[in-house]
């Protein structure tokens, strides 16, 4: 398309949806939604910047990572802790990651436990950790060298099929199966995560030319079905699987899926979307409405890394079709940050494309947040489409709300016991709750102790750790951050991210006493 017939037709899409991009006014502050962005490791894409940066390096570009996107009002990370059969934090399962140390088994050093440590700085600025694994495939490229004696590939060959200049853990074998919930287990288990999350790979993306060569396994689990039935029984069976593991051993942690973003085209099903792509059902053999279907992911991220109006996957028509089609979870909608003027479809060159995809989705109610891969496509570089978004969409903090499945009201209200104020910090004390664990606070703002409207975004002051000690959590709050407000209000987020009955407080005086707030309308 020519590029004036492209902004004409953007003008016009724009009219009839509403001009909320360009018009400060018009964009819509939801108080609850999910603002993630992913933090690729493997081959180093996002973190670290190279395989052989030290320790200290590493921990500063983090934590750059994180300052960045909490600038920007994002509050969740989702950080990929497993990539090709290895791990960045200690595993009895795999060895460390060269792309975390610069060769395969080594630790860091000076030594670190680098997954606590992430997890750790994440909750301190208010972010959920996601955990992303890629559970099947089990090498980048054929190298056997740069592997570790430990990996898979030495210690279970047969596990292993080659396939397109990588090898691949079979997904119908039994052993690799419970070999792999293992490792997720071990995950869950260890560490203070929010979620455990897996994207589109499953079995790998189809290769003009190339056969993934499962027969031995077919033959001898194939129990009658068709290859392709057979293939997603698989992959939903070890679904289902990660899903009772999780939840077993921590209920509150979310399962969340980023599938490719086509499930099926119409021309297949007639239930399927309006493109002609490739698709999960088909290519991939997974199943995502399955998935919801049985309640077995607490949120559905389906990639949707088209513009607008590509003519054979467009952005728009995928986006409503996943929202007529999702059940049982929460849908967050995935874009695509690394097209930004580098694609062949020129929608992206416009800085506007993105900021028009958020409003866009944000017209659906039951789309809750958006993703956005990969970090470092705002980290120096597109600001003016990060600027547009932090002026606009993104003005104003967000709470993630707790996901369907996790939903359920908190009992305890916050109870202060002590308020402290000075000109560089305003100090809280709330007594420890006895029946929930507490993982945020959340502070608002207002202009009395009567009109503290927490379902205002624009009022959200701040979101910090919970940390208690000696049965009191404390916190402090910068004076710049709260002065302007005569009165407050607190609530407890839980580790379901369930948001509590709030307690106001008057800000113009040290006091002893709560009051109740204006009622939660999300809890």
């Amino acid at each position: 398309m020519h590029k004036n017939q492209h902004l004409l037709f953007s003008v016009l899409f724009l009219f009839f949806f509403g001009w909320k991009s360009f018009s400060q006014e018009k964009v819509m502050h939801p108080k609850n939604e999910f603002r993630g962005v992913w933090i690729a490791t493997v081959v180093n894409i996002d973190w670290p910047k190279t395989s052989i940066d030290n320790v200290e390096k590493e921990k500063a570009d983090y934590l750059e990572i994180l300052n960045t996107y909490k600038k920007l009002n994002y509050n969740a990370v989702i950080v990929q802790i497993r990539s090709v059969g290895d791990a960045i934090y200690p595993s009895e399962l795999a060895p460390w990651s060269r792309f975390l140390t610069g060769k395969e088994g080594q630790a860091p050093n000076p030594y670190y436990d680098t997954l606590a440590w992430m997890i750790e700085e994440a909750h301190n600025r208010g972010f959920e950790f996601h955990a992303w694994l890629n559970p099947y495939r089990a090498t980048f490229d054929l190298n056997k060298q740069q592997l570790s004696p430990n990996h898979d590939l030495f210690k279970h060959p047969e596990w292993m099929i080659e396939y397109g200049g990588k090898w691949y853990y079979d997904p119908a074998l039994p052993e690799v199966q419970e070999h792999l919930t293992k490792v997720v287990k071990e995950v869950v288990d260890k560490y203070d995560i929010d979620a455990i999350h897996f994207d589109d790979y499953f079995y790998p993306y189809t290769i003009p030319g190339k056969v993934f060569n499962d027969n031995a396994s077919f033959k001898k689990y194939g129990s009658g079905l068709s290859r392709s039935d057979w293939r997603r029984a698989n992959v939903s069976n070890f679904v289902h699987t990660i899903s009772t593991t999780i939840k077993a051993s921590k209920p509150w942690v979310q399962f969340g899926i980023s599938p490719f973003g086509v499930w099926r085209n119409k021309a297949q099903d007639p239930k399927g979307s309006e493109t002609q792509s490739t698709s999960n059902y088909d290519d991939l053999y997974a199943d995502p409405l399955l998935w919801m279907d049985q309640k077995w992911i607490d949120y559905i991220l389906p990639q949707l890394y088209w513009s607008m109006n590509n003519p054979r996957a467009s952005y728009s028509k995928l986006v409503k079709w996943w929202s007529e089609n999702s059940n049982n979870t929460a849908i967050y909608i995935g874009h695509a940050s690394y097209k930004i003027r580098g694609d062949g479809d020129k929608s992206w060159n416009f800085a506007n494309e993105i900021p028009t995809q958020v409003d866009f989705a944000r017209s659906f109610k039951n789309v809750s947040g958006s993703a956005y891969f990969s970090s470092k496509w705002f980290m120096n570089k597109n600001f003016d489409v990060a600027r547009i978004l932090e002026e606009n969409q993104y003005k104003y903090p967000a709470i993630p709300a707790a996901v369907p499945n996790l939903k359920h009201i908190i009992i305890d209200t916050p109870v202060v016991t002590e308020f402290v104020k000075d000109s560089t910090k305003y100090s809280f004390s709330l007594k420890n709750p006895l029946n929930t664990n507490v993982r945020y606070i959340v502070i608002y703002g207002g202009d009395h102790i009567s009109k503290v409207d927490i379902n205002d975004a624009t009022k959200i002051i701040d979101k910090v750790r919970a940390i208690e000690k000696d049965g009191v959590i404390s916190f402090s709050i910068p004076a710049e951050k709260i002065r302007q407000y005569k009165a407050c209000a607190v609530t407890f987020i839980d580790y379901f991210a369930n948001e509590s009955t709030p307690t106001a407080a008057d800000l113009k005086k040290n006091f002893k006493i709560y009051l109740p707030a204006q009622p939660n309308e999300n809890r």
